[in-house]
């Protein structure tokens, strides 16, 4: 296990009712900015219960709404302008990821001089945020509780992820009937997308680092429980708890510090994205077995049948036969279980006219990943994929 250094100070706030705490923003000032998507967050009633805690707390409320899937730097630039005109105090966010990390970038622009695409492409000019708070609709990023965001330039075909430890909020709320609504598309995509987190800081090289390898077997084991149970019964509250709180494990630090290298799959997806604009999770599925496969080898065999004996309880001593196995039941997990379309081609993908400059984007952006992977091992699993 390497050396680190690790800050957890989100407060969170978890369980039915727990939007009350939305009154403890006053302590940040009286202005508060709200982010949020589109319109469910009206439409569920969690809008006007927000404004009535905020109006009784006696804070001024302005709104930015309309934040994309895949949130965009324009909607960012119009926050930011938004926190400098009015003089607002912090950021609160209600929604799902990209919410959040849009929230994110504008409390950090709020605090800087230039143009926010800026702390984007350079994290290390994030120097200062305004106060951050989220109230969570989706469990899948975790960015309720990590100091991550990734942002896109769709005019350059850009989609990338910055962080500073400023960006990790204040306090979010983990309410999980807010995910009761969540459609069966996003309730796969999102599980798929904790998955990926849990593997991407899983599988490494490093030596005897049980704690966080065994943490992160465990929320392997409560996603694949509980993702299809959720999945088939939206309203079942102990199934979308715990995927709420697997989400905000799987990347809040406790298992990647001391543990993991560099990510692997999220560059790749990033550059799906950025392309295609296809729903981040799903591309994470169709990514991720296609990964699986063309890294095994005698070298990766042991580590790849270690995830298959300790969370799919597979059985036997070859470790190639043993890794072959759990890679096919991650792949049943993921496009039989869990419905996700199981290539690029299903997501609306039609050509490879990209593939070549993406991968060499991707490849630049997974040095010191688990396996190295070079532009051509890239443009060998999108064609994998597709």
């Amino acid at each position: 296990m390497y050396n680190f250094s690790i800050s957890l100070p989100t407060m969170i706030h978890f369980g039915k009712g727990m939007i009350s705490h939305l009154s403890e923003l006053k302590a940040s000032g009286d202005k508060v900015l709200m982010v949020y998507g589109g319109g469910s967050i009206k439409r569920n009633g969690i809008y006007d219960s927000a404004m009535k805690i905020l109006k009784d707390a006696g804070l001024t409320v302005s709104e930015l709404s309309g934040v994309e899937p895949n949130p965009k730097i324009e909607t960012v630039r119009k926050g930011v302008e938004m926190c400098k005109s009015e003089g607002l105090d912090m950021v609160l966010a209600i929604g799902g990821g990209s919410t959040i990390d849009c929230a994110k970038v504008v409390a950090a622009g709020a605090k800087y001089d230039g143009d926010a695409w800026d702390l984007v492409i350079h994290p290390e000019k994030i120097k200062a945020a305004l106060p951050i708070y989220s109230v969570l609709t989706l469990a899948a990023t975790g960015s309720e509780m990590d100091e991550f965001a990734v942002i896109s330039d769709m005019t350059k075909n850009e989609k990338w992820g910055t962080a500073a430890p400023c960006l990790k909020p204040t306090m979010s709320i983990l309410d999980p009937t807010y995910t009761f609504s969540v459609s069966k598309k996003q309730t796969a995509a999102g599980t798929a997308d904790m998955i990926s987190h849990t593997f991407e800081n899983y599988f490494s090289f490093e030596k005897d680092a049980d704690v966080q390898k065994r943490f992160g077997e465990g929320l392997l084991k409560v996603m694949f429980k509980y993702g299809p149970i959720a999945y088939e019964h939206p309203d079942n509250y102990e199934a979308r708890a715990n995927l709420m709180w697997a989400a905000s494990n799987a990347i809040n630090g406790i298992t990647r510090v001391g543990n993991a290298p560099a990510w692997c799959v999220h560059p790749m997806e990033h550059e799906l994205s950025a392309f295609y604009d296809i729903t981040h999770g799903q591309g994470l599925a169709i990514l991720t077995p296609r990964w699986m496969e063309h890294i095994l080898s005698d070298k990766t065999a042991p580590i790849l049948a270690e995830y298959g004996r300790n969370v799919w309880d597979l059985k036997g001593d070859d470790d190639m036969a043993v890794a072959k196995e759990a890679i096919q039941k991650t792949a049943d997990f993921l496009f039989k279980t869990m419905e996700i379309p199981s290539t690029l081609r299903a997501v609306g993908i039609t050509d490879q006219t990209h593939f070549e400059k993406m991968a060499e984007k991707a490849a630049a952006g997974s040095v010191g990943c688990f396996v190295p992977l070079s532009k051509e091992d890239i443009i060998e699993i999108f064609k994998a994929a597709f």
